[in-house]
């Protein structure tokens, strides 16, 4: 259950592309949990591979500049967690099959995340740091 305004939350990568790209029927739903941070009622998150996984696909779906454009508005309101040795270490010993959920489990775990929002929660049901759907968390958020 959401506590208070410094809940922290990563958002997985797919959760921002479903926002940059529109992807439906996701987009709404990303959209809302984005404004939260935008709107600085939760602290948001992104590992720093995420911002190159990002740019890779949103410059081969649209364009460089929109990339860059995209990513320089993301990080006024989004967190960067750095991913260090220790983060790559975790992730390599972790009980995930896929190696970069495990990156992003073990960057929220350093960074004393509460929630991974993911529309991928199968990936990560061994996950150390609790997965959540955009519209689970949306409800939790009503509901504190």
């Amino acid at each position: 259950m959401i506590r208070s305004i410094n809940d922290n939350i990563l958002f997985d990568t797919n959760i921002i592309l479903d926002f940059i790209l529109h992807r439906e029927p996701f987009f709404e739903a990303s959209n809302k949990v984005l404004n939260l941070a935008f709107d600085k009622i939760i602290i948001g998150f992104v590992s720093a591979s995420t911002i190159t996984d990002l740019y890779y696909i949103i410059r081969k779906s649209k364009n460089k500049e929109v990339a860059k454009n995209f990513i320089t508005d993301l990080i006024e309101f989004i967190e960067v967690a750095d991913v260090n040795k220790e983060i790559i270490l975790q992730a390599l010993k972790s009980k995930l099959n896929d190696f970069e959920d495990s990156v992003q489990e073990q960057t929220a775990s350093i960074y004393g995340i509460q929630y991974i929002v993911t529309r991928n929660i199968d990936d990560y049901k061994q996950s150390i740091v609790e997965a959540i759907l955009p519209c689970e968390f949306l409800q939790r958020m009503k509901q504190s």
